[in-house]
C-alpha cells in the first residue's frame, strides 16, 4: 500500500486560517443525490470545514485525517466524531455511510485501496464525491505572476501527486457509477494583500523550498512582484476553478 503522507502538520494553523472554504452551491450538488442523511464520513478533512457543514444535514458525522495537528483546530460539534484514520484502511463497519466525502484530498491517496474501503464502509446506492481546486485567478497580469512562481520558483518542490490536481483528477481511477456535475463551479472570495500571502504560505511546495533552502522564505519575493499590479482596492476578487467527483457505491 502507497505510504500516507502527512505534510501539513506543519502548517496547520496557516491552513485552517489561510484556506479558502467552499461554496454552498457545491453541497448542493452533492445532497440532492444523497440517498439517505444518517451518516457521513468526510476523509482527509483536514480541520473540519467540510465536517462542519455536513453536520447540518447528518444526523452523523464521521471526520478522519492521519494529522492530528490538523484535527487539534477541527472545530467540535456534538454529532461530529473525529478520528486519527488512513483514508485505505479505517474501523468502520461495512455498509455504515449514506455518503462520503474528499476536499482536497484524494491525489494523497492509495486510489484502489481507497475504492475498496469505499466500496466496503459504504451503504449500497450510498454516494461517493471527491474534489479540489485548482491554481488562483484574480487577473491577467496578477496571474502571470503567479503562475510563474509555481512553475519556475517552487515547480520542483510540489509533491509528485499534484499533476493529478492539475489534471483535474482526469486520471485518477474512479470505481463508481458516475453522475454528471456542474462543471463551472468555483470557490470565489474577497481577499486583501496579508491574506494572499498567508495562503501562499500554506503551499506544501513553499513548506519543502524553504527545507531546502536554509530556510528562505520565496513568497516575500513573490508578493513584492503583485503588489504593483494589484491597484488601489483593499480586496480583490480571487477565483479558485472547482473539479469534482461524483458517483454511486452499487454493489
Amino acid at each position: 500500500m502507497k505510504k500516507a503522507l502527512d505534510i501539513f502538520s506543519e502548517q496547520s494553523d496557516a491552513y485552517k486560517k489561510f484556506r479558502p472554504a467552499y461554496p454552498m452551491e457545491l453541497y448542493s450538488d452533492i445532497l440532492k443525490h444523497v440517498p439517505d442523511t444518517a451518516c457521513c464520513w468526510d476523509c482527509g478533512t483536514g480541520n473540519g470545514q467540510v465536517a462542519l457543514v455536513l453536520s447540518h444535514y447528518f444526523d452523523e458525522v464521521f471526520a478522519t485525517d492521519i494529522s492530528e495537528a490538523q484535527l487539534a483546530r477541527a472545530e467540535r460539534r456534538d454529532t461530529i466524531r473525529y478520528k486519527v484514520e488512513r483514508a485505505e484502511h479505517t474501523s468502520f463497519d461495512d455498509n455504515t455511510f449514506d455518503l462520503i466525502t474528499v476536499a482536497q484530498a484524494l491525489h494523497w491517496f492509495d486510489f484502489q485501496a481507497f475504492n475498496k474501503e469505499v466500496r466496503r464502509v459504504s451503504k449500497n446506492g450510498g454516494l461517493i464525491s471527491a474534489w479540489g481546486y485548482g491554481l488562483l485567478k484574480i487577473s491577467e497580469p496578477i496571474d502571470k505572476v503567479i503562475n510563474h512562481f509555481y512553475r519556475q520558483v517552487v515547480g520542483l518542490y510540489w509533491n509528485s501527486e499534484r499533476r493529478h490536481v492539475e489534471n483535474s483528477y482526469g486520471s485518477i481511477p474512479f470505481d463508481f457509477r458516475e453522475i454528471p456535475v456542474e462543471s463551472e463551479r468555483a470557490v470565489t472570495v474577497q481577499w486583501g494583500l496579508a491574506h494572499l500571502e498567508g495562503y501562499f504560505n500554506s503551499w506544501s511546495s513553499v513548506q519543502s523550498f524553504k527545507r531546502y533552502n536554509k530556510g528562505k522564505n520565496p513568497v516575500k519575493d513573490l508578493m513584492n512582484n503583485i503588489r504593483p499590479l494589484w491597484g488601489s482596492d483593499e480586496k480583490r476578487k480571487i477565483n479558485f476553478p472547482i473539479f469534482m467527483k461524483l458517483g454511486r457505491v452499487l454493489k
